[in-house]
């Protein structure tokens, strides 16, 4: 605990006051830089993981028949391109996710992609799907050593001119799915149809669209569990059709609830600084997203029960916040904007909340 707390100060008093005055798409760049190192290496991940990495027996669960150390994953969306996939459970988390990774390469959304508030404890988000595409991707993470590490990857629609259709959207998920769907290293697989930083002018939200795309998904018999990255603001009505929709398909086991906000009147925002980010386009992570999420975890749960894995993401600070999510019904969790805010002895801190 003592050492928790040291490296806790010293992130909030010292390294965060530091980072903060820089762009935070520079941090992210710089931080994946040197995780990709600590990486590469036995002797820097277990130094690593003497730091960070809280372990205990009563937080280790197997779920959809996947072996989990514990209940904390990292989101996608910090990890674009896999550089980090080697070194983040030795930072603590039971699990991760590369991506969200797309079948093209796109560079992402015109800058600034990255801003923060933290008065609101939110990131604004712009990066659009950003990704190096699903082959480099795959090269670089065919290269590491993965054992023992609970990987997932996360599959979206490339964000380019020429995928322009739902038909085209459709293929290029398959085009994506079809090479990841046999690497061993990849344990599960999200399908992410909510991010709302993409051109595409119709959605898989409506159920005439992601039906097609379930069905093609269908027929590429993927073994792995496949969850489904929902979006935040959708009524719960709709997103019950979607969920009852999706489960009548066998590829699906489950729903990660949810992505980012967009409603810029959300009453988690400190009023003064939303106004500061007015002409900036981005949606929203953290604590804005926190109240829709939980809603739609404990609604779900008690509507599905059983018939589906419910992960929970959005707005986790602390162990409460986790807590919070589990008691709803989410059986994982996973964060990103928490860690930011909080630094990385954050998430050894919810597992040893969890854990107690």
């Amino acid at each position: 605990m003592l050492k928790t707390k040291i490296i806790s100060n010293a992130y909030k008093l010292i390294v965060k006051p530091i980072l903060f005055r820089f762009d935070p798409e520079t941090v992210h760049d710089l931080f994946s830089t040197v995780g990709e190192f600590l990486g590469s290496y036995k002797i820097t991940r277990d130094f690593t993981s003497l730091l960070f990495e809280y372990k205990n027996p009563s937080l280790k669960r197997t779920i959809d028949g996947i072996d989990f150390s514990n209940p904390v994953g990292l989101s996608a969306g910090f990890d674009y391109d896999g550089h980090l996939a080697g070194i983040m459970k030795s930072v603590g988390y039971g699990f991760n996710t590369v991506g969200t990774v797309t079948a093209k390469e796109y560079e992402g959304n015109t800058k600034p992609r990255l801003a923060r508030l933290p008065k609101s404890k939110s990131l604004l988000v712009n990066k659009g799907f950003k990704s190096q595409g699903v082959d480099k991707v795959l090269k670089r993470l065919d290269a590491m050593n993965l054992n023992n590490i609970t990987l997932g990857l996360s599959v979206g629609s490339s964000n380019v001119p020429e995928v322009n259709t739902i038909q085209k959207a459709i293929d290029d998920y398959v085009y994506t799915f079809n090479k990841v769907k046999n690497k061993n290293y990849i344990k599960y697989l999200e399908l992410n149809i909510s991010c709302p930083n993409t051109e595409m002018k119709e959605s898989f939200a409506a159920s005439k669209n992601l039906e097609l795309l379930l069905t093609a998904v269908d027929k590429l018999k993927i073994t792995k569990p496949i969850y489904i990255k929902m979006a935040n603001e959708l009524a719960i009505s709709e997103m019950e059709k979607l969920v009852e929709l999706s489960l009548k398909h066998k590829c699906i086991r489950g729903f990660i609830f949810s992505n980012l906000v967009k409603d810029r009147n959300n009453k988690a925002f400190d009023k003064n600084e939303i106004k500061g980010v007015e002409k900036l386009k981005g949606n929203f992570s953290g604590k804005p997203t926190q109240k829709n999420s939980n809603d739609l975890i404990s609604h779900m749960s008690k509507k599905f029960g059983n018939k589906t894995t419910i992960i929970g993401c959005g707005g986790i600070f602390n162990a409460k916040d986790a807590k919070e999510k589990l008691d709803n019904g989410a059986k994982l969790i996973q964060m990103i904007t928490g860690m930011i805010y909080e630094g990385p002895q954050v998430i050894g801190e919810i597992n040893r909340g969890i854990g107690e």
